[in-house]
């Protein structure tokens, strides 16, 4: 009787250590199944199938004819603008109250900071000024020009163009009166097909306004 106890025994606890074996086995694959689900997921976020947006600027276009006829130093700050227009998607207009955005393409930045950044080096390539630059750059401000984006798109509507409005004005920076306001309107036509044919209207567009901000700036201080 003794041996057969003994022999029972012997079994339970071989029969306990089995199911621990098997208790850990599952508990392996349940955690590798896991971690490969994790990484699938972390790959799937990263590499996702989605194309990349194309990516645009604009350009500064050459301005002034570099007599530097003003001692002035002027700031060009950040432009106003609202939502539909403060940010990277590029706005199409297809009838009068109406907007979307171009599909797969974007601004390289905010609108408002990439028209401030081409302003600012359209004032500076004049040779106009004795010094151009934006905030936090260290000049010691005669003027501010302040830009409001009123419009910056292209309409597709009854011929496609793109259309640029934007209200200027020059603010003393030395006793806060505004010297001078006037709205700059410009259009140009849509050559072509694709984003970069919207694209390059645009830019084409917000050209004609530059130079002629820059050339009436000069005539006004």
């Amino acid at each position: 009787m003794a041996a057969t106890a003994k022999k029972s025994d012997g079994e339970v606890v071989g029969d306990a250590a089995a199911a621990r074996g098997r208790v850990l086995h599952s508990a392996r694959l349940i955690s590798g199944t896991l971690v490969l689900s994790i990484m699938l997921s972390g790959c799937a976020l990263l590499g996702g199938g989605s194309k990349p947006l194309d990516t645009y600027e604009l350009t500064a276009p050459a301005a002034g004819d570099g007599r530097g006829r003003s001692n002035r130093q002027i700031l060009i700050a950040e432009p106003s603008a609202l939502k539909a227009l403060d940010g990277q998607n590029i706005v199409i207009s297809p009838a009068p109250g109406s907007i979307e955005f171009l599909k797969g393409a974007q601004w390289a930045d905010r609108l408002p900071k990439v028209v401030q950044a081409k302003l600012a080096e359209t004032f500076q390539r004049s040779g106009e000024f004795r010094g151009v630059g934006r905030p936090g750059e260290g000049l010691a401000i005669d003027y501010q020009v302040i830009v409001d984006i009123r419009s910056f798109q292209v309409r597709v509507d009854g011929g496609a163009h793109a259309d640029v409005e934007l209200f200027v004005r020059l603010l003393n920076d030395r006793n806060g009166t505004v010297r001078a306001g006037k709205v700059f309107t410009a259009t140009a036509p849509v050559r072509g097909e694709g984003n970069g044919a919207y694209v390059d209207a645009l830019d084409a567009a917000f050209g004609q306004a530059a130079v002629e901000i820059v050339d009436w700036t000069g005539q006004i201080i």
